[in-house]
């Protein structure tokens, strides 16, 4: 059994122009000790998707109108916010993209990682802040006895993506979902977090949820690979045999645009850009969005055919899914 499989999720907000379907039916699995990247242009629904697993999103103006959040054979969608507590930070941990907005900056980071220690394992004040210390150190921060007194402004930005992992992960949960955990921060900075991703993952064996648009990324710490588009899955494969045959036009496109340093020194090629941009999945409040494939109008290869009815995503061996109507399309 999969440690999480969400299936036909669709999560939809109410705008003035209509209902906004941010995800509109998506599948994926995850299992235990596995990395997992969903990658996608921002708008693509992989931030929706992730609270939606959390149960994060507002509702109203969001809604969960389809689908099932299967956590260890338990569905979250119909769970009260009591129950969901339960399993937040115990669980299912998530680290969002920009740490400063997501630490309060009246209470210091020992506070604040040992408030989920506390709340979940009902540890004293002085053993929550131990546990907290014990923690700062395990994400590579210096002195964390001084520095667990500090507040989130007296970080850097790499250092404040330490003590969100820290707090992320101080009740030992089973799932990190991490959101663009890396977009804020400088080149180094991110290798340097991807590292103690890959690190921690290693000693406690817990899966992970990377969710990014940078498929470099990608390719530096998956196994399996999501990509998703319009609020859709396109693809999904292994990830060596999505950078060898990648099969979606999207997917294609997004290779394409990763700088090559191995060829930089003899060949001069300029970066390939996807023309256009992801369309606005507004509907109106009586009806659904026209069927097709959302990327049609990008697509080097669409035909009238692609427009006539959504493709479904569909299995071509060796764990890899397209969801395109092209047997074949050229790199």
């Amino acid at each position: 059994m999969a440690l999480l499989e969400i299936q036909g999720l669709k999560t939809h907000f109410k705008t003035d122009d209509g209902w906004l379907h941010a995800v509109d039916g998506v599948d994926m699995t995850l299992d235990a000790g596995e990395t997992l990247c969903v990658v996608g242009e921002s708008g693509c629904g992989k931030s929706v998707t992730a609270k939606t697993v959390m149960k994060l999103i507002d509702m109203p103006p969001g809604k969960i109108v389809a689908g099932r959040v299967m956590w260890q054979g338990r569905d979250l969608v119909p769970l009260p916010a009591a129950e969901m507590e339960k399993i937040r930070a115990k669980e299912i941990a998530i680290v969002f993209q920009e740490p400063m907005t997501s630490l309060n900056p009246v209470y210091t980071v020992g506070q604040q990682i040992a408030e989920s220690v506390r709340l979940h394992e009902g540890l004293s004040k002085a053993d929550a802040k131990d546990r907290a210390i014990a923690m700062m150190r395990r994400v590579r921060i210096p002195t964390s006895e001084r520095r667990v007194n500090d507040y989130p402004h007296q970080f850097s930005g790499g250092m404040r993506q330490r003590v969100m992992i820290a707090m992320a992960l101080a009740c030992n949960p089973k799932l990190l979902i991490a959101d663009e955990p890396t977009t804020a921060l400088d080149v180094t900075i991110q290798a340097q977090i991807l590292d103690l991703l890959a690190e921690l993952k290693a000693e406690s064996g817990l899966a992970v949820m990377l969710i990014t648009h940078a498929m470099g990324v990608v390719a530096e710490v998956a196994q399996r690979v999501v990509v998703m588009y319009a609020g859709r899955v396109v693809e999904e494969a292994p990830v060596a045999e999505l950078f060898a045959r990648p099969r979606h036009p999207y997917t294609q496109g997004l290779i394409r645009s990763i700088p090559r340093i191995d060829t930089a020194a003899t060949q001069k090629t300029r970066l390939e850009a996807i023309a256009g941009t992801v369309p606005k999945l507004v509907a109106p409040v009586s009806g659904g969005l026209p069927e097709g494939c959302r990327f049609a109008p990008r697509c080097r290869h669409a035909s009238p055919a692609c427009t006539a009815s959504t493709p479904p995503l569909r299995d071509i061996g060796h764990g890899h899914k397209v969801a395109c109507i092209l047997e074949s399309v050229p790199a």
